[in-house]
């Protein structure tokens, strides 16, 4: 029963214990489990070695074959029957199955149940049997749901549709989006998924777009190799530090353990900035601009250590955040990404710090020129900035369903941090000193696509800004019936293929859907849920009137247009739909943000899903308190909401006098500027 709760539910009752859990965990993943039976063995009474399995299945722990021993020894087999298959009683089925729980991945868990649990049913079916006089009796299926089920292979039947609300069930629309659209396929790693071409499709708009803009500032791109030794990491260790834990291992080849493991990059500093160092010796050696578009792997066991670390508890309080969990989601969270990372070398800050704007307008220009999304560009607060740099600039979209902030791109201005960790030096020209490096580095990752489905997709299913659709029109066939006459229903056919070939000439991303095998209907829902932005329908009635019936994606609009126009109308449409799409999000996100002085109505707007621009002194034990203070208790089920974090410094400030007192009314500090507050993913 503990395996088959929600990973915040698990959280819920770690928490109890934190250090010695979090001990107990980091014992049980060393190598040779070292110190696991001794510090077990101290503290029995205060662990719950069924709640430690189900930690150690819900997240996927190798664990070696000393750590299982030590497990199997201590484990209370009247109460639980042990789920490790290695030690399972001979001729017993570990009963793993695949379930899924809130929307997230499938995991794997035992149905075996605690002795504790099976007693507590035995009364409850007493209990049951005294008020009502019967028995109980479980439900019984049918023989025809039974020869369903056999059909079925046990898998649910799923609908072509959204079969839930954006509104109601955020995650499994969410979910039900990114699948039905054919984004992505679930892998059998837990965080992988496959990116099927039509989100794949939406990447590449996205590389060609800002692939251009930054060539137009010199930058290059390359290549660097994405392992790296742990003696690099080490050198890192101020940087690394934010990444530690999520940096992921290759510990064996083949079936030898490696003499030195190596860590998967995180980011590129460590890999890249060796090189910079040997290329760099005076200052006609720079600027150095190079970018390389590549794929970031995490590590997802020491991810269950940053709920702990960072993410779960408040250490003082022992508050679980909710929405501050950091569960495998396409585009949001995953084990391994895709992204660009640009890293820069200059001679002076002004140049270096000049950059940093100019790649931030080009990720501002990603949101609005292409996924028709608004965003504010700004500064990251102390401490939310990178931890490697001097600053670090973003930019931050809104989300109207839920109230949350999401960051679109940062660009860091790493200042000489790292050009004196690794020695990145020239002589310099004037003084003929030895003078470091200034450098930037900016990354954009496919969180793009998750932030366009999450702002943009409706009920229905997705809806694309026309700039990255990988089809802008879909022409149909209808009102081809049985009595259709076959020189008519070729003629339709035809005519539908003229006009893609009328399209594309004109550089409109259009197909014809021509199969036979499904109805109009069938068409009408399948390209609706794919979000193609431009349907044109050519029947019978159609050509007879000289026109064609065109029906758009974000509004539901439908309407004629004479066949002489309908390329110009195209591309005409989709302009306007990119403006219109633009400015819908724009609006929504103008609703729900406002300046705001009083905490006490800081915190009530924030359950109203708005984010606020309020006076702030910068102080990270300020911000600390603000969000431990604004956490909700009462929001989203009773269950508790994170508290408000900056999500920027905004560039552009309001036009209002700034006030003396920062937003929170226990600080004693001076406000320095307004910041925009609210819950972010």
């Amino acid at each position: 029963l503990l395996c088959t709760l929600s990973t915040e539910e698990l959280f819920s009752l770690l928490k109890k214990e934190q250090p010695l859990y979090k001990e107990l965990f980091a014992r049980i993943i060393a190598p040779n489990a070292e110190g696991l039976e001794e510090l077990y063995n101290t503290h029995a009474k205060r662990i719950s070695v069924p709640l430690v399995v189900a930690a150690i299945i819900r997240f996927e722990m190798t664990i070696c074959d000393q750590a299982v021993a030590v497990l199997h020894d201590v484990l209370p087999r009247h109460e639980l029957i042990d789920v490790f298959p290695t030690v399972m009683p001979e001729g017993v089925d570990n009963g793993l199955k695949y379930v899924e729980q809130d929307g997230e991945e499938p995991f794997r868990y035992s149905h075996y149940v605690t002795k504790e649990a099976i007693e507590k049913l035995l009364r409850l079916k007493l209990t049951y049997k005294e008020i009502t006089g019967k028995e109980y009796a479980a439900e019984k299926k049918s023989a025809v749901n039974k020869k369903q089920e056999l059909k079925t292979d046990g898998k649910k039947v799923t609908k072509l549709g959204i079969e839930v609300s954006k509104d109601e069930n955020y995650s499994e629309w969410y979910s039900q989006v990114i699948t039905k659209a054919e984004m992505i396929e679930y892998y059998d790693v837990s965080g992988c998924y496959v990116l099927r071409p039509w989100s794949f499709a939406i990447w590449e708009a996205i590389q060609a777009w800002f692939d251009c803009g930054i060539k137009k500032l010199g930058v290059k791109n390359c290549y660097f190799p994405m392992f790296v030794s742990s003696a690099a990491l080490e050198r890192e260790k101020t940087h690394i530090a934010d990444f530690a834990p999520e940096v992921a291992w290759v510990t064996r080849a083949g079936s030898s353990e490696m003499a030195e493991p190596v860590a998967i990059r995180p980011t590129s500093e460590t890999v890249m900035y060796p090189s910079y160092k040997k290329w760099v010796q005076s200052h006609r050696d720079l600027p150095i601009k190079l970018n390389q578009w590549c794929n970031v792997v995490v590590g997802f066991f020491p991810l269950f250590f940053s709920y702990f670390d960072t993410i779960s508890f408040d250490l003082e309080s022992g508050d679980l955040q909710r929405w501050e969990f950091k569960h495998p989601t396409p585009f949001l969270r995953t084990r391994e990404f895709l992204w660009q990372e640009g890293h820069t070398a200059f001679a002076t800050r002004e140049e270096a710090e000049k950059e940093v704007f100019q790649i931030l307008d080009l990720y501002a220009g990603v949101y609005i020129d292409l996924l028709a999304i608004p965003v504010i560009r700004g500064r990251k607060s102390e401490k939310e900035k990178f931890a490697g740099g001097d600053f670090t600039t973003t930019v931050e979209a809104y989300v109207p369903c839920n109230g949350r902030g999401i960051q679109g791109g940062t660009s860091h201005h790493l200042g000489q941090n790292f050009s004196k960790m690794f020695d990145i030096s020239f002589e310099d020209p004037v003084s003929g000193g030895k003078a470091y490096v200034w450098q930037n580095s900016w990354g954009l990752s496919t969180r793009t696509i998750g932030a366009m489905v999450m702002i943009h997709a409706d009920d229905n299913g997705l809806v694309l800004p026309p700039k990255v659709a990988a089809v802008q029109v879909i022409v149909l066939p209808v009102g081809i019936t049985a009595q259709t006459p076959d020189e008519e229903r070729k003629r339709i056919m035809r005519t539908a293929e003229e006009l893609v070939k009328s399209l594309v000439d004109v550089d409109i991303r259009a197909e014809a859907d021509l199969r036979e095998n499904y109805s109009p209907g069938w068409k009408f829902n399948h390209w609706e849920l794919k979000g193609v932005p431009v349907r044109i329908e050519i029947g019978p009635k159609d050509l007879a009137a000289d026109q064609v019936t065109v029906v758009l994606r974000y509004n539901g609009q439908k309407y004629a247009v004479k066949w002489s126009r309908i390329v110009d109308e195209c591309k005409r449409l989709l302009e306007e739909i990119h403006v219109n799409m633009y400015n819908k999000v724009l609006a929504a996100r103008d609703a729900h943000m406002k300046i705001c002085y009083n905490f006490e109505e800081f915190k009530q707007l924030l359950d109203e899903k708005f984010i606020l621009l309020s006076p702030f002194c910068g102080e990270i034990a300020c911000e600390d308190e603000i969000k431990k203070a604004s956490t909700s208790e009462e929001a989203d089920g009773g269950v508790s909401l994170m508290g408000a974090k900056t999500l920027c410094i905004p560039l552009e400030q309001p036009k209002e006098t700034l006030p003396d007192q920062c937003i929170f009314p226990v600080c004693k500090n001076k406000a320095r500027f307004f910041a925009l507050f609210g819950r972010s993913y």
